[in-house]
């Protein structure tokens, strides 16, 4: 199974093509931002080229609280970059993999979203992936739409400057005061456990449409964060704040922890957040 993997060098995609890469059944075609940019349709001729069965676009605007203020930059990624590919996906009959968010809910409904769950974002980045979903869905028949949620992996997102984990480390090694809120509910996922649950996942080849894919269970911001020092064995004070107190541009959904409820029905399972937590301090060195 050829597949190219847009974002290559991302947070997401460094784990998506190491692991796919180790797997015979599959023929990775990495391509990075020099290769192939979303926002220029012309650059996506090299999918022609390549021919492959499966493209999974990684390729995505992240910054939440400057969507806020350059609207047209998340929009041109997220949502115009998932049309260009979800086209281009339809020309050549291959299966379209959009890499979405928890952010296309409110998180208003206080417990875990399932797939069938209707997406009302309360900010621009959620609405550029929300509109990414339907043009994903509408443009390429064959398509799964595949929604992740506060992910960390061993390169870092580049359009955040990291990861929580390593950020909230250095932090602390620099003896400088932690606040970290606990208002907000999530679901911590782990790059990698993506990428290896995604491999299982195009080899069962299921039905067309939406899946949630996270480390199961959820957390507030801070527990991830006491948790992160508690498997380490350090030491350090966190001050639990309230979300208004950050005075952040984007809105932020109070609760977006999501459930695998279709993985589940597959015979798929992600471990819990906090075993997953623990495999990447374990793999980073630090245990």
């Amino acid at each position: 199974m050829r597949v190219a993997m847009i974002g290559a060098n991302g947070q997401l995609g460094t784990d998506l093509v190491e692991v796919f890469s180790k797997d015979s059944e599959f023929d990775v075609v990495p391509l990075t931002h020099k290769d192939l940019d979303v926002t220029v349709p012309e650059t996506l001729e090299i999918l022609k080229r390549v021919k492959p069965d499966v493209i999974i676009n990684t390729a995505a605007y992240v910054r939440v609280d400057d969507a806020e203020l350059y609207p047209e930059k998340a929009f041109a990624v997220n949502a115009i970059g998932a049309l260009n590919v979800a086209r281009v996906a339809n020309e050549i009959g291959a299966i379209n993999v959009y890499i979405s968010t928890d952010y296309v809910f409110d998180g208003e409904k206080e417990e875990p979203y399932i797939e069938e769950d209707t997406p009302n974002p309360i900010n621009v980045y959620g609405v550029s992936k929300y509109v990414g979903e339907i043009f994903t869905k509408n443009y390429s028949p064959k398509h799964y739409i595949i929604r992740v949620a506060s992910l960390y992996g061993k390169v870092g997102a580049s359009g955040k400057g990291g990861n929580f984990v390593e950020w909230i480390i250095e932090k602390a090694k620099r003896g400088e005061e932690l606040r970290i809120v606990d208002d907000q509910f999530m679901s911590p996922t782990y790059t990698k456990d993506v990428a290896r649950t995604l491999r299982e996942f195009l080899k069962l080849r299921p039905e067309f449409g939406i899946y949630h894919m996270v480390n199961e269970g959820y957390c507030s911001w801070y527990e991830f964060a006491k948790a992160i020092f508690e498997i380490l064995g350090w030491e350090v004070q966190i001050k639990p704040i309230k979300s208004n107190e950050l005075n952040r541009l984007a809105k932020r959904p109070r609760f977006s922890a999501l459930k695998n409820t279709k993985l589940e029905k597959l015979g798929l399972r992600m471990r819990p957040w906090k075993e997953a937590l623990t495999g990447y301090l374990t793999e980073k060195g630090y245990l």
